[in-house]
């Protein structure tokens, strides 16, 4: 008996933790109009707007004309952090995402999907959105 509970502990101390599949680097959004850079911000993640695939309709000057705060207007989008406060949960990363185009801030899911793949989810109460974001090259 000993001998299979010794065995039952050494595989389950040499099983892995579940822990999430690491989310940084550079991801198209799922309209393909952004790439979004995600990095470490302190202790957390972020992810910044990093270049516009699509020029937004002020041109690749926009700013933030649609946030709710009106002292955040006049911030460039281009550099803005659109992911912020992301932790290791699990096999997810939790955190904020902010939608420029209708100013809003929604809590955060972000979960890889394979190599090439990172899904993205929004959420505003108990219901969520989810967009699949592609690897930028």
């Amino acid at each position: 008996m000993r001998v299979m509970v010794a065995s039952l502990a050494a595989v389950l101390l040499a099983s892995p933790a579940l822990a999430a599949d690491p989310v940084q680097g550079r991801w198209i959004t799922e309209e393909k109009d952004a790439v979004i850079t995600i990095a470490p911000c302190g202790a957390k993640l972020c992810g910044r707007l990093s270049k516009f695939l699509v020029a937004p309709p002020q041109g690749i000057d926009q700013r933030d004309v649609n946030n709710k705060d009106a002292s955040k207007r006049s911030r460039k989008l281009l550099g803005m952090p659109v992911l912020t406060g992301f932790v290791e949960n699990g096999d997810e990363w939790r955190g904020t995402i902010y939608d420029p185009k209708s100013g809003k801030t929604y809590r955060s899911i972000l979960q890889r999907k394979g190599s090439n793949q990172l899904t993205v989810k929004g959420c505003l109460g108990p219901f969520c959105q989810t967009q699949t974001w592609r690897k930028a090259g």
